[in-house]
Formats: C-alpha cells, structure tokens, sequence
C-alpha cells in the first residue's frame, strides 16, 4: 500500500488552526474592557492589568501606563485572574517571548512589556504575536521541527515540534478560560448570550 508521508509541520498546525478559526476567534470577537477588567469574585486580591502606580504588589511589571500583577514564586492558592491578566499572559509569556527566541521578534519579558490598557489594543498585540508565532511554525522543516530546544526553555533536549504541542495546548487552556469567563460575564450581568 502506497501512502503519503506525512506532513508534520501541517499536522501540527492544523490542531491549533482549526480550534482558533472554528472556535475561539469568533468567541473573542467584540470583547469589551468591561469585561477585559471584570472582576467575578468581587475580591481585591485578584491579579489583572492596572494603572501604573496602583498595584497592591510590591512590584510592578511593564514599562508605559499599565503594569501587570505578578509574584514569583507564585502564592499558593494562586490569585484568581481577570481575562486582562490573562491575555497579558498568553500575549507576553506564551507567545512574544517564543517569538523572541525562535522568530527573530523584538526581546520581551514581563517586566519590559507595555500592557494594554484596554481589550482593543490587548487583541491587537495578541493577534499580531500570533501571527508572527503561527508564521514562524509554518516555516519550520522536518528538520527544525527534530531540532533540540536548547535552553530557552525549562526542558532543553526536547525538539521543537514539541514545543509547538506545548505553546497550542496554553493557547487553547487560556483562551477557553477566557471565553468561560465572557460567558460568565454576560450571564452575570443580563446581556445577550448570543455568541
């Protein structure tokens, strides 16, 4: 029987493709900073994105007018995080750092980046990173794609290819939780539930 070798790099990029086109990009569409900033615990302690100067933390990360609320090492239970939170953290941590050290991107960290203020521009950075993240993976042979890490990240021997497994898995965690937490939101408050 004669079959097709298979296409890693597609494979791999079919996975998270198609969750984002069929499922979280329509779901993020028309996101508001009402609900970029919502709180649904009703608590203070929460860990979102602020106004510089307003943190209840001993530190503040970013650079510009907004900062983001981060304790290393974490507390124990973790705060509860708001969809601002945690854009900040898919944008800067998941996907521009990666970009950094794979893709030619500009350095970022948490502490230098400049967080959004609002949800319109949080997208923006989001989809502008995912582009260069998705872009980056498509032009990864079958070579790059058995290449060891290297120490980049925590588990240097591992390739690339499982890398891209990790990165979509946080994609698809985060962005369901944020989706979860737009339900939430729009069931809390009356509004139309129509997505």
């Amino acid at each position: 029987m004669d079959t097709e070798p298979v296409d890693w790099n597609r494979t791999l990029r079919e996975q998270w493709e198609w969750h984002w086109n069929q499922q979280v990009r329509p779901r993020l569409q028309g996101l508001t900073d009402d609900e970029y900033f919502w709180v649904p615990t009703g608590r203070d302690d929460v860990w979102t994105v602020r106004p510089r100067g307003t943190s209840p933390l001993p530190q503040e990360f970013g650079v510009g007018d907004h900062v983001i609320d981060y304790l290393y090492p974490e507390p124990a239970p973790a705060p509860f995080t708001t969809i601002a939170w945690r854009l900040g953290h898919v944008i800067v941590g998941v996907l521009a750092m990666r970009n950094a050290s794979y893709f030619g991107a500009p350095d970022a960290a948490y502490h230098t980046w400049e967080y959004a203020g609002g949800a319109k521009t949080a997208m923006e950075q989001f989809e502008t990173h995912l582009e260069v993240w998705t872009n980056g993976v498509r032009s990864l042979s079958p070579e790059q794609l058995a290449v060891p890490v290297g120490d980049k990240e925590p588990f240097p021997d591992l390739p690339m290819a499982y890398l891209v497994l990790h990165i979509q898995r946080e994609l698809i965690h985060h962005l369901s939780e944020i989706c979860l937490l737009r339900d939430l939101y729009l069931h809390s408050n009356g509004k139309d539930t129509a997505r």
